[in-house]
């Protein structure tokens, strides 16, 4: 197996192309058990520097490299892949596992949003809640899609009743719990979904280490509106910014967006 950099990103963007997408992760998994990290760095690095000159192979692997590298058990190796793309430049690695400031201005403070009335004689109990979202109906959908909690979300997100239209209007609802929005943009039914991904970015409230990740995944015509939107978190418009730098055309246009 090629163990050359180039060769073996070549190879990743080559044999993931046909690939499902949760076949393409474990492909990727397996790829990087079998290499040094050193190998594994270079080898992410180089295809995150394709999918930022918008190769369209190269998009669709950073897609899964955000869902396999900042999924919850890949914290290790993520973490030292930093530490990796630190010590040795890899400036493209570095920006798709870029740890976002903390949270300040919309969103810092948590809303306070108040279960809905479920129309019975009583308060539904989380229990009772999360049951109904397994098995709601379509009258139900709208009491549930307002719920607070992030265990009903969860097990709404599961439910097949479900459409897309709907996540997105709760993805982009707002006020909103960072948490909630945070059990969308880890579910992998509808966080690779474009106009799921996109309404996660553009709701102030997402939390930062779910949206900045989803930010390189933008098209360039969102990244411009990042940029622009005055209600969003800075080091999210940032991190547009230094994208959008990057993607092309190259050259400086007339009206260049710049941080206000």
């Amino acid at each position: 197996m090629p163990r050359e950099p180039k060769a073996l990103a070549d190879r990743w963007l080559a044999t993931s192309a046909g690939l499902s997408w949760d076949v393409r992760i474990a492909f990727l998994r397996s790829e990087a058990q079998a290499r040094t990290l050193a190998e594994v760095a270079e080898a992410v690095d180089r295809v995150c520097v394709a999918a930022e000159q918008a190769e369209p192979r190269a998009l669709a692997l950073r897609v899964a490299l955000v869902d396999w590298l900042l999924a919850e058990d890949a914290t290790d190796l993520a973490q030292r892949l930093r530490e990796e793309a630190a010590g040795r430049a890899l400036l493209a690695l570095a920006r798709l596992l870029r740890r976002p400031l903390a949270r300040t201005g919309i969103g810092s403070v948590p809303p306070r949003l108040n279960v809905p009335d479920y129309g019975g004689e009583r308060p539904l109990s989380l229990g009772e809640r999360r049951a109904l979202a397994r098995r709601p109906t379509r009258a139900s959908l709208e009491q549930l899609l307002a719920d607070p909690h992030p265990l009903v979300i969860r097990n709404l997100l599961a439910n097949p009743k479900l459409v897309e239209d709907d996540v997105v209007r709760l993805a982009a609802r707002r006020p909103a719990r960072a948490e909630v929005l945070a059990e969308i943009a880890k579910n992998p039914r509808w966080a690779h979904r474009v106009r799921v991904r996109r309404a996660i970015v553009f709701n102030p409230w997402s939390p930062p280490e779910q949206a900045v990740p989803l930010v390189g995944l933008l098209a360039r015509v969102d990244l411009v509106a990042v940029v622009a939107a005055p209600d969003l978190p800075v080091h999210v418009r940032a991190a547009a910014l230094e994208l959008l730098e990057r993607r092309p055309p190259h050259r400086a246009r007339p009206g260049k967006p710049t941080l206000q």
